[in-house]
């Protein structure tokens, strides 16, 4: 197994292809129309970072991204950060107003997209506005190309200079959390490289393992996940050729691959679940080593079923921005015990249960999830009081309500702010959704507080049943009552067909409660 030095830079995982057999495949489309191994997968990042350095991008450069997943958006990436530029890959389904407040927020000198019809408007619309150049990423079978307009910069080629891993910033995204406006997050290339090992470290990834990419590129979890990891220890992946999750496809590209793993979100596996009868290739099922969850609650009754279905150990993991990903993980069956429910033990991330006062609370004791280690960033873009609020105590405190057990696993509680004061009794949101999601006739729940003259908070949820299932208001108080105290059941219910979700897949509470309370609702 390759183990990269948490102190290299990300050009180092080019490196791997130096120890792979002459066809070992990086990165494919799924449909094997192109497929790069790692030596050219280096040989286009080289040419890439050439071409940026002609047009005049330099060492701390901000370069914007608006490219779905795909060959494109992997070369493009690893050449920004292989001439020391900082890579922001932004979500393409942003509308011109978000594109405009993040463009400018990360101080982005050029914005990079696709040529033609598959060019991004609302992303051209803001750079236009905010009078920033828009470059193309173009590609002809495996050749990625930059195609600058007929009037940009075009300089002589340069040398890309020795990256300086702890100084650098390879990485720059913005939090996707329930402040009103996203704080930036610069990560180095220290931080990335320590992530790649901590994830490779804890899912054994070698030359043999293969996945399909479920998770958007502009999200840390697909990102760190999904693509740097596996290819930091020799491992192929596979990018659905329309550049997205399509569960239709999915166990077709999965099993066509041979795949050995997946990674994704919990409305992911939802989804699989639900889809399973009509989707699964039970004949001739691909052979996984595990599944992992991550980037929201999983409830245990659904990595039950998965485990049940998918024939494959589900390892559920808690990861945040500001950490590179992955903090902790369940480990794989043969290091451990995986817990339902709980998010695992940290995974070379020092994890702290701390009180109001920063003391540090015992096994057991709820308060907040505080953690260090060399994949954290070390404060948030041009922003000293949040920085210093962040890292109080020398600990980075995540926002996150949680306790540790005797053996270090991690079980998370809920959001600090998202917390339920009703009456002075505190209801943790994600434990009653984990409740109502054992309903059989449930398929998603989130639930939230909302103003109350008498209890200062009253519990809500929002409900989506199951296809060609029926189930009463009444009936859920029930189930839950079997499970909860009176005082956390929920008092309203709002079925709904859909959940809004951010371009990730990830439920936010105040999104999900902004569209139930609105004026319409019923």
């Amino acid at each position: 197994m390759n183990d990269p030095s948490p102190a290299a830079g990300l050009h180092e995982l080019q490196a791997v292809g130096l120890k792979q057999p002459p066809d070992a495949i990086a990165v494919s489309l799924t449909d094997g129309r192109v497929a790069l191994t790692y030596r050219e997968l280096e040989r286009a990042v080289e040419a890439f970072a050439a071409s940026l350095l002609a047009a005049g991008i330099r060492p701390g450069d901000r370069v914007a991204l608006v490219l779905p997943n795909s060959i494109e958006f992997v070369v493009a990436f690893l050449a920004i950060t292989r001439i020391r530029a900082m890579a922001a890959p932004l979500n393409p389904d942003y509308r011109a107003g978000e594109f405009e407040f993040f463009l400018e927020d990360l101080g982005a000198v050029v914005l990079l997209d696709l040529p033609g019809e598959g060019a991004n408007r609302p992303a051209g619309q803001a750079a236009d506005t905010l009078g920033k150049p828009v470059w193309r990423v173009q590609r002809e079978g495996a050749t990625v190309e930059l195609a600058l307009p007929a009037s940009g910069p075009v300089g002589e080629p340069a040398t890309p200079t020795p990256v300086e891993p702890e100084t650098d910033v390879a990485l720059f995204l913005h939090t996707s959390g329930t402040t009103s406006r996203p704080k930036g997050v610069p990560l180095t290339h220290a931080n990335l490289m320590a992530s790649v090992r901590n994830i490779g470290q804890t899912y054994e990834f070698n030359a043999a393992d293969r996945s399909v990419l479920v998770m958007p590129l502009f999200h840390v979890h697909g990102l760190m996940a999904g693509l740097l990891a596996p290819l930091g220890f020799g491992a192929a992946v596979y990018i659905p050729e329309s550049g997205r999750f399509s569960a239709s496809h999915f166990w077709r590209d999965m099993a066509a691959c041979h795949a050995t793993w997946y990674t994704a979100v919990p409305t992911v596996h939802q989804i699989l679940l639900a889809r399973y009868a009509t989707d699964y290739p039970r004949d001739a099922p691909p052979r996984l080593r595990f599944i992992r969850s991550c980037s929201s609650p999983l409830a245990p009754t659904v990595l039950q079923e998965m485990e049940a279905k998918f024939g494959a150990p589900v390892l559920e993991a808690y990861a945040m921005t500001e950490a590179s990903h992955q903090i902790a993980s369940n480990p794989l069956p043969r290091h451990g015990p995986r817990k339902p429910g709980s998010v695992g033990q940290g995974q070379s991330v020092r994890i702290a249960i701390l009180d109001p006062e920063l003391n540090r609370l015992p096994p057991g004791w709820e308060g907040e999830i505080c953690i260090q280690g060399d994949n954290v960033t070390r404060g948030y873009w041009n922003n000293p009081q949040a920085t210093a609020e962040a890292f109080a105590g020398g600990w980075f405190h995540t926002g996150d309500q949680g306790r540790l057990d005797a053996e270090g696993y991690l079980t998370l509680t809920g959001r600090l702010k998202e917390i339920i004061n009703r009456g002075g009794e505190k209801i943790s949101p994600s434990r009653v959704d984990e409740v109502l999601l054992s309903h059989p006739g449930v398929a998603e729940a989130v639930t939230f507080g909302v103003p109350d003259p008498k209890y200062g908070e009253e519990v809500n949820a929002a409900i989506v049943l199951k296809p060609s299932v029926a189930v009463t208001a009444e009936a859920l108080s029930a189930h839950c009552l079997s499970e909860l105290s009176a005082f956390a059941v929920p008092k309203r219910y709002f079925f709904v067909e859909s959940l809004p979700k951010t371009g990730s897949g990830k439920i936010q509470r105040r999104k999900v409660a902004e569209s139930c309370l609105a004026p319409s609702s019923g």
